[in-house]
């Protein structure tokens, strides 16, 4: 039997084990199944390799997504260059793991962008600093994008929230929640931006999943604003962490 799960913490939001559950379900795959695997420190990584001898496969989710590249042997240009991974491919020999580390959030994100980015839509503000924005980041400039990153910190070439006018969300087309504000269980929450500033001259895009319908999306929504919802990255970037793992190439 071939193993696959997911780490984080916590993992009450994730669909994941429903997804590829279906997953083999549906494509008739009976060798293959996925857990959540819900670790409070990212120390506790090693511990469950050697409780889970037969791990082939690992989803890396927040708040893990650049603290797990202390633990691979493998990065690729696109890992290194973003500094972040989510998806682990577990080798086996003599006992000892040997991990190599991707980035399948690079995927899902240009499925759900791509179609927006046109024109002159390239101004796109991101909201958050963590591993899941590292990967908006690099895939937007690899299209081509102007970025503003906004984070809670003040930080060097970063806006504070405080520092978003409505003149700032005027002169952008796309933002970007890669916070986990809005998700489940606390889904009343949402990014502190000037709703009442946005129109139907931007697209609101959020990563969180559960629930589809974020608060951020739905105060768009009210706005006029056009809406992605997370459900697409989710299964794009899932479809891409079973061709990596299934691909013998890598």
């Amino acid at each position: 039997m071939r193993k696959f799960g997911l780490i984080g913490y916590p993992l009450t939001h994730s669909f994941s084990v429903r997804y590829f559950s279906e997953k083999f379900r549906r494509e008739n795959i009976t060798d293959c199944v996925y857990e959540n695997y819900p670790i409070k420190k990212i120390e506790e990584f090693r511990t469950l390799l050697k409780k889970n001898p037969g791990l082939t496969g690992l989803n890396v989710t927040i708040p893990y997504k650049t603290e797990i590249l202390r633990y691979v042997d493998i990065t690729g240009d696109e890992v290194d260059q973003i500094g972040a991974a989510n998806v682990l491919k577990i080798k086996w020999m003599k006992d000892r793991p040997y991990i190599s580390a991707f980035n399948s959030d690079v995927t899902g994100i240009k499925d759900s962008l791509v179609p927006c980015i046109r024109g002159t839509a390239r101004r796109v503000m991101v909201l958050g600093t963590g591993g899941s924005s590292k990967a908006v980041v690099w895939t937007l400039k690899k299209l081509g994008c102007e970025i503003i990153q906004v984070s809670r910190k003040n930080r060097s070439g970063v806006l504070t929230y405080e520092e978003i006018t409505p003149s700032v969300l005027g002169s952008v087309d796309i933002i970007v929640n890669t916070t986990p504000l809005g998700m489940y269980p606390d889904t009343g929450s949402k990014p502190d931006i000037d709703y009442g500033s946005l129109g139907p001259e931007h697209t609101l895009f959020d990563l969180v999943y559960n629930p589809e319908m974020t608060e951020f999306l739905r105060t768009g929504k009210e706005r006029g604003c056009r809406i992605i919802t997370g459900m697409k990255m989710l299964r794009s970037q899932a479809e891409r962490s079973w061709d990596i793992w299934n691909d013998d190439s890598l």
